[in-house]
């Protein structure tokens, strides 16, 4: 089993040397490697949420759970991240600016359990649970994610609007009602 809190500590030691990112990823790394270990340190999921494990305004960690089929619009973080999927699966669609279009799609790239992927403060992306199950994966922020106003874009238009803890928040809240809709099936 793992210990969260000593996972944690360990995170903000990493965080502390040269090149954080790459330091806090092998602390995932090693922390998702048994995904079975985090997952019962962290519990099944059960409805998409947003599971703060640590807020600082230079560290965010949190546990992230997503409905089956659950889609999450193109969206930056304008800081870097961490995702470690500890069950199910995480498809991302990565996106750039586009003159005229708003945003191009460029690439993909699929996490499965005990995957973990480093995203450059830059990236624009979009992410699907494309399971019939849940998934969660523990991620990490080199900054305030709660605190940071954000982008998003519309899946349709490809319109820039600004996003932040509260608007990603509703979006979990949609995705917890759809589900209870859809009988949980």
């Amino acid at each position: 089993m793992i210990d969260i809190q000593q996972f944690v500590a360990d995170c903000i030691v990493a965080h502390r040397e040269d090149r954080p990112q790459e330091a806090v990823q092998q602390v995932l790394t090693r922390a998702v490697r048994e995904p079975r270990a985090m997952l019962a340190a962290i519990g099944e999921p059960n409805e998409a949420g947003i599971h703060p494990i640590h807020l600082s305004p230079t560290l965010t960690i949190f546990a992230a759970t997503w409905t089956p089929q659950m889609n999450l619009l193109p969206h930056n973080h304008l800081m870097w991240a961490l995702i470690g999927i500890y069950t199910g699966r995480e498809d991302n669609i990565l996106w750039r600016r586009s003159e005229g279009r708003g945003l191009t799609a460029y690439g993909a790239k699929a996490l499965f359990e005990g995957d973990v992927a480093a995203l450059p403060d830059t990236t624009i992306h979009s992410v699907t649970n494309p399971l019939r199950r849940f998934t969660g994966g523990i991620h990490i922020y080199g900054g305030d994610f709660f605190g940071t106003t954000r982008s998003q874009w519309d899946p349709e238009t490809l319109e820039e609007r600004p996003s932040d803890g509260d608007a990603i928040r509703a979006m979990f809240e949609r995705e917890n009602a759809r589900w209870r809709q859809a009988g949980s099936v």
